[in-house]
């Protein structure tokens, strides 16, 4: 998902602060199978320990946050890691697009299709929240793009329906699991598509009515407060989209690495991550001038002032080429957006003037 307040006709008002996301997609194409590139256990845990400075600065920003949080980082070249609570699940939300576009990618490198590949949007794709592709359906009925676009959309604006046809076109959410547990991404899960998942947290049943003219809005309201509590709660404590920050930053270190994609299609995804709109005050509010970053944002529902996932993950690269994969992933939390996006700001800081140190390495604190 990604923004929370209520949407008009199709979509969400999204403020200036909020972030967008979602996910789902049609039938694979027909086309010779290639080899993949080699599979790669990202889930496996770092030995070298990490710079003491990042490990205790990791650690202070973890303690004094207002809400559940995990933070991992990762440096990519040296091999270390550290982090905060990071081996526990988050909800991820539309940090999920992030499986889909690799296992689109995947599916790419093994020659099953290609990204020109031409696909047709109906009224039966749309989805709810964040969806401005929503808009050329409606338009005629209809709307026919490339798996190329629905990719780029994804990404860049968080868009709901267009990952979401996106997933359906390679295979499903079967296929983007597969894909997880084939490359050894480790603790990382992936729900049923946005509408299933975004209805369940609410404590309703997905129809298609949902999808247009705040129809979902409404009927999420007239629930009684105790029904969605419950569902709210559940989702909080068990999520169907759980990831470890952890693991999270084991995978963008593999692709990274080039150990997940091919290296065009390795280029391709790091490139459009590069180019991402969600979230230009999380992650990437705490950038020095030369650092760059690639990156993915994820944003839940609200209930009673308290937020069910507010994320970013992402690939830092320094001026010097040296790069850090890094999430930050908030389970649960009431406390105002800016609160949460300085603390974004304050963990890229820390690995900015760590890397500005010399990456001395000195042994974990515990």
């Amino acid at each position: 998902m990604t923004s929370v307040g209520k949407c008009l006709g199709i979509g969400l008002v999204v403020v200036a602060t909020a972030q967008v996301s979602a996910s789902a997609a049609t039938q694979p194409g027909h086309h010779p199978k290639a080899s993949a590139p080699a599979h790669h256990k990202a889930a496996s845990k770092p030995t070298v320990p990490a710079p003491s400075y990042l490990s205790g600065r990791i650690d202070d920003l973890g303690r004094a946050f207002d809400g559940r949080v995990g933070i991992a980082v990762r440096s990519i070249d040296e091999g270390w890691e550290t982090g905060w609570k990071d081996r526990e699940l988050y909800p991820q939300q539309s940090v999920s697009k992030l499986w889909v576009s690799i296992t689109a990618l995947d599916a790419v490198d093994r020659r099953r299709v290609r990204l020109s590949d031409r696909v047709t949007l109906t009224k039966s794709d749309l989805t709810l929240f964040h969806q401005p592709i929503a808009d050329e359906v409606l338009k005629d009925g209809s709307y026919t793009t490339t798996l190329d676009d629905l990719l780029v959309r994804a990404i860049t604006t968080s868009d709901n329906t267009a990952n979401d046809k996106l997933m359906r076109s390679v295979g499903g959410a079967s296929a983007v699991r597969a894909m997880i547990a084939r490359k050894g991404l480790g603790a990382i899960r992936f729900a049923n598509g946005e509408r299933a998942m975004q209805s369940k947290i609410a404590g309703l049943s997905w129809s298609p009515s949902y999808a247009v003219n705040g129809n979902f809005f409404e009927a999420r309201d007239s629930l009684p407060m105790k029904k969605r509590s419950v569902a709210f709660n559940r989702y909080i404590a068990d999520p169907y989209d759980g990831a470890a920050p952890g693991a999270i930053v084991g995978a963008l270190a593999a692709l990274k690495r080039g150990e997940l994609l091919s290296p065009a299609s390795t280029a391709k995804l790091l490139d459009v991550m590069s180019h991402t709109h969600t979230g230009p005050n999380r992650l990437k509010g705490g950038l020095e001038p030369g650092w760059t970053l690639s990156h993915k944002t994820g944003t839940g529902q609200e209930l009673g002032g308290v937020q069910a996932g507010y994320n970013d993950i992402g690939i830092l690269t320094a001026p010097d080429g040296k790069s850090y994969s890094v999430a930050v992933m908030i389970k649960k939390t009431s406390t105002p957006l800016p609160v949460r996006m300085t603390l974004m700001n304050n963990v890229v800081q820390a690995v900015i003037e760590q890397h500005d140190r010399g990456g001395s390495v000195a042994t974990r604190r515990r």
